[in-house]
């Protein structure tokens, strides 16, 4: 997945342009693309053109908030998130920001090539398969490996969001399987 990135894009959404910068540089030395946004309609803007390969987040983005921005992106998408935040380690955001599903964090200041290691070893975690396994149980809906199971309607989606159908039965039987378990298991 790693030499995949090389084609694919990083998204890094911070306001500080020099943080930016950085990122961009030292990634772009190592041959990975990457496209930045300064805030939640920049997000957006990049996220209609598709997922990005992973997401590098700033958590204090001056008016908008970086939590909510990643519970909505974790609404639609499985996509490795790393959080950046400017407080101690101690904060209560890291923990928060890993509980709404962000897969790894760092406090500012940061050395930049400690992120690139963190980024790497979320890569290699996504490849190992040990990706994001959600299950949002209030909508009802569970997603892994790029798959995903919505059990109010019934429908299972392929990674590429291509339909599957399932007879009454078996979307009965998934949907009993998942409730409460652990989708690894």
């Amino acid at each position: 997945m790693i030499s995949a990135l090389s084609s694919g894009r990083i998204l890094v959404v911070d306001n500080d342009p020099a943080v930016l910068q950085l990122i961009s540089d030292y990634f772009g030395e190592h041959g990975i693309k990457t496209v930045s946004a300064k805030g939640r309609s920049a997000v957006a803007r990049q996220l209609a053109g598709g997922d990005p390969s992973a997401i590098i987040l700033d958590l204090r983005l001056g008016q908008d908030n970086g939590l909510d921005l990643l519970r909505e992106i974790r609404k639609s998408s499985d996509v490795p998130i790393i959080t950046l935040t400017g407080r101690s380690r101690d904060d209560v955001d890291c923990v928060v920001g890993l509980e709404l599903g962000a897969d790894d964090y760092l406090t500012k200041p940061f050395d930049v090539r400690e992120l690139y290691a963190r980024f790497r070893a979320v890569l290699r975690r996504c490849e190992k398969g040990w990706s994001l396994r959600t299950r949002d149980v209030e909508r009802g809906e569970y997603r892994f490996g790029g798959w995903r199971l919505d059990r109010r309607s019934r429908r299972l989606t392929d990674p590429q969001e291509r339909p599957v159908a399932l007879s009454k039965s078996e979307g009965k039987s998934k949907s009993s399987l998942l409730k409460g378990k652990n989708i690894d298991e």
